[in-house]
């Protein structure tokens, strides 16, 4: 799910932009065939499989808390190509957690040592489940390469509804990463995620999404080929203009 995507609904103490977000957005979730809060790097383990949770808490400025748990199930299907089928909750404010979509996720390498940097191709088919048949993909280039003990990350991808009542656009995200593997146990780094409108023609600044910050990941070996696998991240920016920081985190028991 696409948080810069996602309708709000607010108080009488809304901010004007809020409130006028709210007017045209209000009570209705969309898809949005979106990782996210989530980098997507792939290098699969041929045979490995995972139970994958995924969580984000947003608090943006005038609007009640925003919140998502995400299930899911993936498989390393060989050496090049990973699959995950997850399930997705949404949660506003204090009320209850409703399903909001099921994602069919599938990453494909393309190379594997060939180049300076490993290059997969990455697919999220999103579809909605409020009744609506709202269905949606994001897809584009996952890039990754390595100096010395840093990690270097840079994902863009093109979003599209494909089922929807309103106007169809491709719109234009990225993802980066900057990490250092100290040990498996604890590495540390900077992310960043943005929406920017549509892939040929950007909104203005102010109304793009941009957010960053650190983040901390690592994993356990548990014996065999199980594995426990954390991710963490705090990040500060904007969403549609609106400011605020989210809390995102995924947990993957690999067996």
């Amino acid at each position: 799910m696409n948080l810069a995507r996602l309708p709000v609904r607010c108080s009488g103490h809304c901010r004007p932009l809020t409130l006028l977000l709210a007017a045209g957005l209000c009570y209705g979730a969309s898809a949005a065939a979106g990782t996210g809060y989530y980098l997507v790097s792939t290098y699969p383990n041929a045979g490995q499989r995972a139970v994958d949770f995924k969580y984000w808490a947003s608090a943006l400025d005038g609007v009640p808390l925003l919140a998502a748990p995400e299930l899911g199930l993936s498989y390393n299907v060989n050496s090049r190509w990973y699959t995950e089928l997850t399930v997705a909750g949404f949660r506003l404010g204090a009320g209850s957690t409703h399903l909001d979509a099921v994602e069919w996720q599938n990453d494909v390498m393309l190379t594997q040592g060939e180049l300076p940097f490993d290059l997969a191709f990455h697919t999220n088919i999103e579809r909605a489940t409020d009744g609506s048949g709202s269905i949606a993909i994001e897809y584009g280039p996952v890039l990754q390469t390595e100096v010395g003990r840093t990690q270097f990350n840079f994902n863009l991808f093109l979003q599209r509804e494909l089922r929807t009542s309103t106007p169809q656009v491709t719109e234009l995200a990225y993802q980066w990463q900057v990490k250092y593997r100290w040990k498996e146990q604890l590495q540390w780094g900077v992310q960043g995620f943005g929406e920017v409108g549509k892939w040929n023609d950007p909104l203005p600044r102010a109304q793009q999404s941009h957010r960053v910050g650190p983040a901390l990941s690592g994993s356990w070996a548990l014996g065999g080929k199980q594995e426990l696998r954390y991710e963490a991240a705090l990040l500060v920016g904007t969403n549609t203009a609106i400011h605020g920081k989210t809390f995102s985190t995924r947990i993957q028991y690999v067996y």
